[in-house]
């Protein structure tokens, strides 16, 4: 059977002849592969008029697969190779511009990807198509139960009724996964037939509207249609009567409502509303409507009133504007941030500019919004990946101002994380990066592996913008760079309004265990304070940077852990799914009532997580309302919003939770903060371990002590005097700074040097061992001195793949562009080497 693409193709042939004198034109298309380039196909004469670079089109690629690319460049150069012709347009206007084609190209040759990984990073999954392999019933097939086994039967039995079934469809009518050989031996029998089918992902929201037929604005009219229907149809005169008193007729001939809402209102059936349509009292018409409610609050009409402080602030970063483009804020925690933000947002918005506010994490999206839409209501979009694929669509389609036929006017404050910059932006004035210093805006899988904060400054290039980067703890990185002259600086000294700093103490748990004060998890200092906040009516947060009930089961004779079959780590124990769980490739299985090696029953949990520390607190304090925030208790899309309400609303007491907590969350009422495990970090095998230790505990610690009262922060740690600790307390920021700065001059690492993280990944032990040594001399080769490794990482084994690693530490006054070059041409070099085609290896440029 022809595919749609080849019926097309055949009917273009009868059109090539009369339109020959007309321009020849071909487009350069973007596809969504991790394959370098573009690819020239031939512009069918008559979309010559209508082809615009931006827009997506359908194209053959290969033997018969079809993908929708991005028509990036339209020309009249004739390509080497005949190439193919693009079947269909799937936009009216781009949903692409020039700018983020520039954008997407700097991405990949900064972080040594392909544009189609961009690409596919870039684009909400309602705006990517690619083609869907149906299954239909061969024309010649007549159904013959004896020559059909049970399951070739049923799948015939439901094509005759369906006409056409997916490759997945199948797989769940007859309940088996793996379904391709049974397809690939009906259609050897010449019983089914295979075709592609695309399918675009995005359907704007639509709602039917009820409003009244022109013929009774006239008052005559009207009168004689009340008159007819008070005679034997009552409840249509209800309705009528209904739907003049909640709009406002006669004065606004042009009112409407939504059908939903009249019915409600009226409390009528929809079948009496059909009748009134088909008589032509009402007119129905469906309409597309927006998916994101419109701000209903009040709007603030007073001015914000800043601080002396942040008047100097402010004046300060619009002074170091003028000769920068990016200022680093480094501002206390609670001193009023977002004050200057919205004061700058305001000025940018006055000059008909777009503003880009980033976040480091999907929660906080949640929590800032509300702060912002008492200044600028409606203006305020958000984009993040718990909404669904038309939601996402529909923010995109906002921004690009392609019209869909809603009231929803143009965003022009963009809220989300690091994917909202990837938004189809066309005159940005601003980009904030709130808590810049947060690994969160660094992206580890798949590629591209940009970083956001370093990204928006190019972006922001492009759009001639300025960028501000907030935070209480400047990554070193930036703080470096201002402190060298290339960003402009600014500071916030002082807690807005007066209110002191916390109080910390340091609890020394070595002491608290010989004492054998320690009760589950927790000092008893740590009790004793929660117990007064709570007799005081104030609230308290607890950190534990690690979910789930045990960090590990452990075998107490012979010391047997439960290690994941894909990846080598140990499972971690969750009690509220009663599971052992692997967080790196989410694998999953029961908890072992014996160990595995020696028979024993005597397993043990060992660590403790954020679950853990819920189910003691329950027990040592039964009356306390506790909530626990982490990854697992915010899945779902308004868990978080729920959290947050019940805490600010007083309706819980204690918060639990991870890293979550530590990011720019404001609690009026919170008064002790407790770190459980202050030393958690502090030994990882990281350059950076120190550096996020300290950001890790100004942060936590800056959700006390918010008002009137001063806060109190207790550290739990089994190492009260090291020197990041004792940063932490004194909130010594420069202190921790010089320290990690002499070390990392001296071990070449950034912002001395930059890196690039070489993994290489292989299913085969000995494949992988043999590949990472040649790759690796290849490098020395070129590089000497500068390439560390190959070696195997802290977690060698993800996913059933065993990974060695490359570390490659360039110096910052040579060309990077250059010598990525080098490590492209390595990279070439490798590949022409047969034995190692299937090894992969995957480029981590700045890994974090």
């Amino acid at each position: 059977m022809r595919l749609p693409w080849q019926r097309y193709l055949e009917s273009m042939k009868f059109h090539t002849f009369a339109l020959m004198e007309r321009t020849t034109l071909f487009a350069d298309i973007l596809l969504p592969l991790p394959i370098k380039g573009t690819f020239t196909y031939r512009v069918p004469f008559q979309l010559n008029d209508i082809v615009k670079p931006g827009q997506r089109a359908t194209v053959q690629f290969g033997k018969k697969k079809i993908y929708s690319g991005l028509i990036k460049k339209i020309h009249s150069t004739v390509p080497e190779y005949t190439p193919k012709y693009i079947l269909h347009l799937l936009d009216d206007e781009p949903v692409v511009n020039e700018i983020q084609f520039k954008f997407w190209e700097w991405i990949s040759n900064y972080y040594l990807s392909t544009e189609g990984e961009v690409m596919n990073a870039a684009l909400p999954s309602a705006l990517k198509l690619a083609s869907e392999s149906k299954v239909l019933l061969s024309p010649s097939f007549e159904l013959d139960k004896n020559l059909l086994d049970q399951h070739e039967f049923r799948l015939t039995e439901a094509l005759l009724s369906k006409k056409t079934l997916a490759v997945g469809e199948i797989s769940k009518l007859l309940g088996f996964a793996n379904v391709l050989p049974l397809l690939k031996k009906m259609i050897d029998k010449k019983y089914l037939l295979m075709e592609e089918e695309l399918k675009d992902g995005y359907k704007p929201k639509k709602e039917k509207y009820v409003s009244l037929h022109a013929d009774f604005f006239e008052e005559e009219n009207m009168q004689g249609l009340m008159e007819e229907l008070s005679k034997r149809a009552h409840k249509q005169l209800e309705l009528l009567m209904g739907f003049l008193r909640f709009s406002s007729y006669p004065e606004d001939e042009a009112f409407e409502m939504k059908q939903t809402e009249l019915l409600t209102k009226t409390n009528t059936s929809p079948s009496i509303l059909k009748t009134l349509v088909e008589k032509q009292v009402f007119v129905l018409e469906e309409k597309n409507i927006s998916r994101f409610k419109s701000f209903s609050g009040e709007k603030s009409t007073s001015s914000i009133i800043l601080s002396e402080h942040q008047e100097e602030a402010i004046k300060k970063i619009k002074g170091d504007f003028e000769k920068h483009n990016v200022v680093l804020l480094h501002g206390l925690t609670s001193s009023g941030k977002t004050e200057i933000y919205i004061k700058l947002i305001e000025e940018v918005l006055n000059e008909g500019k777009q503003v880009l506010f980033l976040l480091p994490e999907i929660a906080l999206t949640t929590h800032i919004i509300h702060r912002l839409q008492k200044y600028f209501g409606n203006k305020i979009g958000v984009y993040h990946s718990r909404y669904n694929n038309n939601e996402r669509a529909e923010v995109w389609r906002n921004i690009a101002k392609i019209d869909d036929g809603s009231d929803q006017s143009p965003f022009k404050i963009i809220l989300g994380p690091r994917s909202a910059m990837f938004l189809p932006f066309s005159n940005l004035g601003l980009i904030i990066v709130d808590e810049e210093h947060d690994q969160s805006y660094k992206q580890f899988d798949p590629a591209p592996r940009y970083n956001a904060r370093d990204a928006s400054i190019y972006l922001a290039h492009l759009h001639g913008a300025k960028v501000l980067l907030g935070t209480a703890t400047p990554s070193i990185e930036s703080y470096f760079n201002a402190e060298s002259g290339k960003y402009g600086f600014a500071q916030l000294s002082e807690r807005y309004g007066g209110v002191q700093m916390p109080e910390v103490m340091v609890v020394d748990m070595k002491s608290e265990f010989v004492r054998k004060t320690i009760k589950s998890n927790f000092s008893s200092v740590l009790l004793s304070k929660i117990n007064k906040a709570l007799l005081e009516n104030h609230q308290v947060i607890l950190f534990q940077n690690r979910r789930g009930f045990s960090l590990r089961l452990e075998c107490k004779q012979c010391n047997w852990v439960p290690q994941c079959k894909n990846c080598d780590v140990t499972l971690t124990y969750h009690k509220h799914s009663e599971l052992l769980k692997c967080h790196y490739c989410g694998f999953s299985t029961t908890v072992p009532s014996e160990c595995k090696d020696c028979g024993s029953h005597d397993l043990r949990m060992v660590g403790f997580g954020t679950e853990k520390v819920e189910e003691d607190l329950r027990l040592i304090l039964p009356d306390a309302k506790i909530e626990r925030m982490d990854l697992d208790s915010t899945r779902k899309k308004n868990a978080f919003q729920k959290l947050m309400s019940d805490f600010e609303d007083g309706k819980t007491d204690i918060l639990t939770g991870t890293q979550m907590l530590t990011k720019g969350l404001d609690f009026n009422n919170v008064h002790v903060v407790g770190v459980l495990s202050t030393d958690n970090m502090l030994s990882f095998p990281d350059f950076r371990a120190h550096e996020r230790t300290y950001q890790m505990l100004v942060q936590v610690s800056g959700r006390a002590g918010r008002k009137d009262k001063r806060g109190l922060v207790i550290f739990q740690s089994w190492k009260p005097d090291h020197p990041i600790i004792k940063n932490a307390v004194f909130n010594d920021y420069i202190g921790m700074y010089k320290s990690q700065l002499t070390e990392r001059k001296n071990f070449r690492y950034p912002p001395y040097f930059r890196l690039i993280n070489i993994k290489i990944k292989h299913k085969d032990f000995k494949v992988l061992n043999k590949a990472a040594t040649v790759f690796g001399n290849i490098l020395r080769s070129k590089f000497g001195d500068l390439v560390y490794g190959p070696e195997f990482p802290m977690v060698s084994r993800i996913k059933l793949y065993f990974i060695k690693q490359v570390l490659l530490k360039l110096p910052r006054n040579k060309s990077q562009a250059d010598m990525k070059r080098v490590l492209l041409e390595s990279l070439d070099e490798f590949r022409k080497l047969t034995s190692y085609k299937s090894v992969i290896v995957q480029f981590d440029v700045d890994p974090q």
